[in-house]
């Protein structure tokens, strides 16, 4: 399992964002701090040194050197700083120029930093600052042609841990300054933003449902208003639809009956077959496509329902007419379905594994989170690269749109349209023994 380390909300997006900003600011402005302050400490303690040690120089060409027990700059045979101690270059370089512009030449400068003790710093007093922890610095200049070394000493501050902690106090208040403010602007442009979200996923055409109140900025409300607006527009567009096919369903029936009628009065009874095949064609067709176009605003409630039943009715059906349909009964099976639809999308498969195949063995497969309905024929099959082209709408393989093998390429696309809004969805597969499966799969 990977760690997700980057957020998915908005308002912690923003947050983290601004925090890492806020501490790469921190970050260099502390680098800055420390730098400066180094440089400063640097001059404040090369320059004393610098004067103590001319003073030093001079006195000891003179021939006045001050009492070993006063003297803040003491003579040495050999470097007294021991090796291995921390050195702090910056001073031996200043020290080293100061005193080459004095007209003091000297040797090798070597520093070294060591714990403080101030029982050991025997030479004048002096009050050291005690808020925080200090070392004490050794310097050590050789004086050349005339043998020996020159030290001193110097207070060198130990407070890396202190600039740390003072870095991190800094960041936290303005962390609570700044992050406590966006995240409650983010919150408050996320939440709206959520609402709206969860408003498109359970979007229903076929209830009016409640509009989203405009909250949030200006921008978010406004797109908040637009969906509202939207909504409307979608359920006025689709109460138009029906009624429109409505009104063509009633204006194309109506003169299909009448046709019906008339021709009871063709003598020659072949033709008279033959226009009535054709007015029931027209008619199935019509149906077909008002069907089609009105999936997803069925007008038919969801009901409890025994999909065995439902199955083995639609199959008696085809007994009924003289076809080859056999059906594996099972125990009962209850799922909630719009019961007219779903004869219907069962149906549509039973036709076309009849029409293709002359037979059509169906089965059901109930899994503990999903029902399977399984048609399938003996028929020549569909190539692979084919296999979903059929469900789209009038769509059709066999292209001598013959009666026997006819119809204009619904039966499939209105069977997938009804069986995906209930849930589910249809998948066509070759079977290896030869012909076609359709399968039904519906969620349990």
């Amino acid at each position: 399992m990977t760690l997700r380390l980057w957020p998915r909300r908005l308002a912690a997006q923003l947050a983290l964002l601004l925090a890492v900003a806020l501490f790469v600011a921190q970050a260099i402005s502390f680098t800055l701090l420390l730098r400066e302050r180094r440089s400063l400490l640097l001059e404040q303690i090369s320059g004393p040194a610098i004067a103590r040690l001319n003073d030093a120089i001079e006195r000891s060409s003179n021939g006045r050197i001050p009492p070993h027990e006063r003297s803040r700059v003491r003579r040495a045979a050999v470097n007294p700083i021991p090796p291995g101690l921390p050195r702090v270059t910056g001073v031996e370089t200043l020290i080293g120029e100061g005193l080459v512009e004095s007209g003091h030449p000297v040797g090798r400068i070597v520093t070294g930093i060591r714990p403080f003790n101030p029982a050991d710093f025997d030479w004048p007093r002096r009050r050291f600052g005690r808020r925080h922890p200090v070392d004490e610095l050794m310097i050590a200049v050789e004086l050349p042609g005339r043998g020996g070394w020159l030290v001193t000493r110097s207070i060198w501050p130990r407070d890396g841990m202190f600039l740390v902690w003072r870095l991190i106090t800094q960041t936290m208040i303005l962390y609570g300054i700044i992050l406590l403010p966006v995240l409650w602007i983010g919150r408050r442009i996320s939440r709206p933003l959520r609402d709206l979200t969860r408003a498109a996923e359970h979007f229903d055409p076929r209830e009016p449902g409640e509009p989203i109140p405009e909250q949030g900025p200006n921008d978010v409300s406004a797109l908040i208003a637009a969906f509202n607006a939207l909504r409307l527009r979608i359920g006025a567009m689709l109460e138009e639809k029906d009624r429109m096919l409505g009104a063509i369903g009633h204006d194309l029936r109506t003169p299909l009956a009448a046709l019906r009628v008339r021709i009871e009065s063709v003598e020659d009874e072949q033709d008279r077959l033959r226009m009535a095949d054709t007015i029931a064609e027209m008619n199935k067709t019509l149906e077909d496509i008002l069907s089609l176009a009105r999936v997803g605003r069925p007008s038919e409630a969801e009901t409890d329902v025994d999909l065995n039943a439902l199955v083995d009715a639609v199959v008696a059906d085809f007994h009924d007419l003289g076809q080859e349909v056999t059906f594996e009964e099972s125990g009962r099976l209850r799922l909630k379905l719009r019961p007219s639809l779903m004869r219907r999308a069962v149906r549509n498969l039973i036709e076309n594994a009849v029409k293709y195949g002359h037979s059509a063995d169906v089965r059901i497969d109930a899994k503990p989170n999903q029902v399977a309905i399984i048609v399938a024929d003996r028929g020549p099959g569909i190539a692979p690269d084919q296999l979903e082209t059929v469900f789209d709408p009038f769509i059709r393989l066999e292209s001598s749109r013959n009666r026997d093998t006819g119809g204009i390429g619904l039966g499939l696309a209105l069977a997938r349209s009804i069986v995906r809004e209930a849930g589910g969805d249809i998948r066509l597969a070759n079977r290896p023994e030869g012909g076609l499966a359709a399968t039904i799969t519906l969620p349990r």
